[in-house]
């Protein structure tokens, strides 16, 4: 009777989250044997605030890829702008 636990960041759409299920008893059945119906998934989405690695949140990570994102595309629209003189 496998039970498979995962946890993961919010996120992911309702079809993601039932083909990741559909993966892990189609994983339990081909490397242990499990059957189906002895096999128990449980998902927990974890809040993107609520998640870290190297001291530093899933959403401050986030936060600083769009900041960088937003700093990259000023120059290149102030070019742009500039080119349209």
């Amino acid at each position: 009777m496998p039970l498979i636990e995962v946890s993961i960041a919010r996120g992911r759409t309702p079809e993601q989250l039932r083909a990741l299920i559909a993966e892990l008893h189609r994983a339990a059945e081909t490397a242990v044997g499990a059957v189906p119906d002895n096999t128990t998934v449980i998902i927990r989405e974890i809040e993107h605030e609520h998640w870290s690695r190297g001291n530093q949140t899933i959403a401050e990570r986030n936060a600083a890829s769009q900041e960088a994102a937003v700093l990259n595309e000023a120059p290149q629209n102030a070019a742009a702008e500039q080119r349209s003189h």
